[in-house]
Formats: C-alpha cells, structure tokens, sequence
C-alpha cells in the first residue's frame, strides 16, 4: 500500500517503508480521463488552491478548493442548494416521507373534526329530545 505520494520524484513509500517508483500508480488513480481523488494525493507540494477555512484545530484547512466558492466540500463547497422553483420543488418531493403534515391535509383534517361534531351535537340533540318525548329510554 502507497502511504506517501510525492509529484516531483513520483516515488512513494510503502507501509514498511520501502521506497517504490509510482509510474504505473498514476495510470491506476486515473480512469480514463477522470482522475479519481487526484489533488489529495498531492500533499503539501500541490500548487493549488486550498480551502483555507478554520479548522477546530484553529489551523487553515488544507483541502483543495472548489472552483465555485473556494471552500472544499467539508466547509460548504460541496453545493449551494438548488436555484430555480422547479429545482425547489424536487427537493421538497425528495424530502416528503408521507405528506401528513402539509398545509392541504391538516386543513382538511380541521375541517373533517368541525364537520364530525356539528354531527355528534346533532345527535345528541335529537336524542335529548327523544327522551323528552318519551319515545327512548
């Protein structure tokens, strides 16, 4: 396993600490023409642009900046959310597990309740009025 990883002398160190060349490392980290996770495999030699934000160490963080907004994906590079209603609206859908507490059902709940006890008041009255009649018990 490559532990440390050098761009200048493309040599890097194994867990024993045994120096290796890394010619054929970099074929494997890139696929193709995306190169997987090639700026953390850097170090401290990488001419980049770094995040920068404070850590809870107090130091600047080290990871490579977004193009975006210059922060890494830890310190809010990762995205900025979605701009456009129809944007909005998926992910309110995403974010939806069973819609029981939208507007429309807890207004159709309250008006379901106030339609359920005029009907109960109702038969109450007639049954208060039966009584008085005499005709049930």
């Amino acid at each position: 396993m490559v532990r440390a990883f050098s761009a200048r002398c493309l040599t890097g160190t194994t867990s024993f600490g045994i120096k290796i060349p890394l010619v054929g490392v970099l074929s494997m980290i890139a696929k193709g023409n995306v190169k997987i996770g090639i700026e953390w495999r850097f170090g401290a030699d990488w001419p980049g642009q770094r995040c920068g934000a404070k850590t809870r160490k107090g130091t600047a963080c080290q990871r490579p900046a977004n193009k975006k907004n210059g922060r890494c994906r830890l310190h809010g590079g990762a995205s900025t959310g979605p701009k456009t209603d129809a944007g909005r609206a998926m992910i309110a859908n995403a974010n939806t597990k069973h819609g029981k507490y939208t507007k429309e059902k807890i207004l159709k709940r309250k008006e379901d309740a106030k339609i359920s006890r005029e009907f109960w008041a109702r038969t109450k009255m007639i049954e208060i009025r039966l009584r008085a009649a005499g005709v049930i018990d």
